[in-house]
């Protein structure tokens, strides 16, 4: 199953970017596809995952999965959020074991969100 990383190109993370400069989401992406992706994981941009006031953000999903949103990054950050994506991809239900998350994942969490459950019969509500 593959995993996904979810990286806001268009945050700014605060900062002012002068014209013509990548913006620190994109400055982000550059360093998650330009360093050594985890098998099972694809990186996608996206224009925005509403963290604005804790950008740079990116988010971790898989069908079946917890979620999670991860944000206050920078590119500097790539090789242990690459770390991260791997121990993720890794746990079969996307619950990684605290002391086995990198420690931008343990203090930068912004949230979990839980799997997607499909619809009960109506038998069975």
């Amino acid at each position: 199953m593959t995993v996904t990383l979810h990286v806001c190109t268009t945050c700014k993370a605060g900062e002012p970017v002068e014209d013509g400069r990548p913006v620190p989401g994109a400055r982000l992406h550059a360093a998650l596809i330009a360093g050594e992706v985890p098998e099972g994981l694809r990186i996608v941009g996206v224009e925005c995952l509403s963290a604005c006031n804790s950008g740079a953000a990116v988010a971790l999903s898989a069908p079946g999965r917890w979620s999670y949103v991860y944000g206050r990054l920078t590119e500097a950050d790539a090789t242990e959020i690459l770390a991260g994506a791997a121990a993720y991809v890794a746990a079969p239900d996307g619950l990684v074991p605290w002391r086995a998350r990198p420690v931008i994942f343990r203090k930068q969490s912004l949230a979990r969100i839980p799997p997607i459950i499909p619809p009960l019969e109506p038998s069975n509500v």
